[in-house]
């Protein structure tokens, strides 16, 4: 027998949710066949199997919650039983082999009892059911797409774009919303780092209109598009290195500085907000940045990251441009020791050197620091030396 245990799928996972199982008890997988997937503090992930056999002893259902390294369900082979005593936290189950299971019509481990109602007749996955009734949208009107017509998430996020049978709302009436598994953990971390974080932030006027020629040359060269935080990226990038004490974290009694740049990209979807990291970012040209950027973007918003893609940040960036804000302050992203907030370029009035009023593209950005780190002064310097990167990006072209 192997166990299938909730797997470690990042550095500060302590706990995952099993949001589907994609198999039903009794079902032959081979190593590394996708059984189900699984919700971390970051993203939702694929769980495979862990060995080839049947898959047995389903000990947790959708939706629930239960540490790294626990038991989860079993793969045995043909013909054995499962040990007696299965299960952890004195869910033993009576010994049965796993061809006499019967799995339920969902997928999910059978239950003593079964009592379905009209909505659970309907062919749907528990993620799908799950955003379904956060949205308000009732599954008789969706027409699934996944295996025999059962309705999976991408069919519910289709219905929530056009026509939806939403519940009655009364006027003046309060409205419980339960928060999902990723923004709880978002909510629970963003708090850790408010507590135990001493914050403090600078900020800096940035005029990126020699950004914005440089990409107005590329597009009309044909050379393809370049984006201002890909600009960013790279300043900062280049910045921790010329200053590693910011590229660094926080470990008691000790400060630890990281040989490598590994920059947290923010990326908010429809769940809430993930931070895909864009690995050895120093040792990468601005065109490869702005290539990685995109793929790493696409394939949070398609809700298929990897752990390695999610994990190993040493800075972080979060970017708000696109949503028309002048300013804004972000929290540190434990255990960086620094995150940068970028808010929306745009035309300003400025005065310059010989008393001219000219229009120029401008933006801030907002630095926020752990102080355990991070003195005043290095972090002034810091934001000035990103400022002179991106105020001269002919510089990061090499």
């Amino acid at each position: 027998m192997i166990e299938v245990i909730m797997p470690k799928m990042g550095d500060g996972m302590e706990e995952g949710t099993l949001v589907e199982w994609l198999k039903r008890e009794g079902d032959k997988v081979k190593t590394g066949e996708v059984i189900g997937t699984i919700q971390t503090d970051k993203a939702t992930l694929e769980l495979e199997a862990p060995g080839s056999g049947l898959l047995a002893g389903f000990l947790v259902q959708a939706g629930e919650t239960v540490p790294v390294g626990r038991p989860i369900a079993a793969l045995v082979k043909e013909g054995e039983a499962l040990p007696q005593a299965w299960g952890a936290g004195g869910k033993a189950v009576a010994e049965k082999a796993p061809e006499q299971a019967v799995p339920a019509a969902n997928g999910e481990p059978p239950t003593e009892e079964t009592r379905p109602s009209a909505g659970d007749r309907i062919k749907a996955s528990p993620l799908a059911r799950k955003v379904a009734r956060e949205r308000g949208i009732d599954l008789s009107s969706v027409t699934g797409s996944g295996p025999g017509g059962r309705i999976v998430e991408r069919d519910i996020a289709a219905a929530a774009a056009g026509p939806a049978v939403l519940a009655p709302i009364v006027d003046g009436e309060d409205t419980v919303v339960q928060l999902n598994r990723l923004r709880q953990i978002t909510a629970q971390r963003t708090a850790q780092s408010k507590r135990e974080v001493p914050h403090f932030y600078v900020t800096v006027e940035v005029d990126v209109e020699a950004i914005q020629e440089l990409r107005e040359v590329f597009e009309r060269e044909g050379s393809g598009k370049v984006s201002l935080n890909d600009f960013v990226v790279k300043a900062c990038a280049r910045a921790l290195q010329d200053m590693p004490e910011v590229n660094a974290t926080f470990q008691g009694q000790s400060v630890l500085r990281f040989g490598a740049v590994h920059v947290g990209m923010a990326v908010a979807i429809p769940d809430g907000l993930t931070v895909p990291v864009i690995k050895n970012a120093q040792a990468l040209t601005l065109r490869q940045i702005a290539a990685e950027s995109k793929r790493l973007a696409q394939r949070a918003r398609d809700n298929k990251l990897s752990p390695d893609e999610l994990t190993g940040s040493t800075f972080s960036i979060s970017n708000m441009g696109m949503l028309n804000v002048d300013d804004f302050v972000a929290i540190v992203n434990q255990p960086n020791a620094a995150i940068l907030a970028v808010s929306t370029a745009r035309k300003r009035a400025v005065v310059t050197d010989d008393d001219r009023i000219v229009a120029r593209m401008r933006m801030n950005v907002t630095l926020s620091f752990d102080h355990r780190v991070v003195d005043g002064a290095v972090g002034a310097r810091f934001a000035n030396v990103i400022r002179d990167y991106l105020q001269n990006p002919t510089r990061l072209l090499s």
